[in-house]
């Protein structure tokens, strides 16, 4: 487990499964992600077995998000890490929407980035967000990411075309703002 100011990250368990089909099948959790399709219980549960099942290591960096009350509220991982070049590409959902705007989001992304440069060696770390999501954009700019382009209808959803941000944010720049 690694610890945050009021998040714990944790290794995910077969158990979260029912949490994420509910997550993914409520259409504003979903709306800013590239997720759309109807999710199974089933189909849960046969992906997280099949994750839970082996160790992580540098490459499947994947973490379920509780309070520190020990409630499973959302997920956050490196989902694309390049070994050689130090980077990574961070993704989070808060799927609990009560704990929405509470800082659970952004104490799990400055426990991932610590976690990701103190002990993966990571030197840049980034994101996707679509262009649109006003309450995530405020909160890896508190994080400390800045925008570095935006790719015009990168995304299609509900109807029309959205665009989406890439952000990042370098070791130094996190260690200039949290300071171990």
């Amino acid at each position: 487990m690694i610890e945050g100011r009021i998040v714990n990250l944790r290794a995910y368990e077969p158990s979260d499964a029912a949490a994420w089909a509910r997550w993914y099948n409520d259409p504003e959790v979903i709306e800013y992600l590239s997720w759309r399709y109807p999710l199974s219980l089933s189909a849960e549960e046969d992906y997280l077995k099949q994750r839970t099942s082996a160790p992580m290591d540098y490459e499947t960096t994947l973490f379920a998000i509780e309070t520190k009350g020990g409630v499973h509220i959302g997920g956050i991982n490196f989902n694309v890490v390049y070994p050689e070049s130090r980077k990574a590409r961070l993704g989070i959902t808060i799927g609990e929407k009560e704990l929405w705007s509470k800082g659970y989001g952004a104490d799990a992304i400055r426990t991932l980035l610590r976690f990701g440069f103190d002990e993966m060696n990571l030197n840049r770390v980034d994101l996707t967000v679509d262009a649109t999501h006003a309450r995530a954009i405020a909160c890896y700019r508190k994080c400390g990411f800045v925008e570095e382009a935006r790719m015009r209808q990168y995304h299609y959803t509900r109807g029309r075309y959205r665009a989406w941000i890439v952000m990042g944010i370098l070791r130094e720049e996190f260690y200039a703002l949290n300071r171990p």
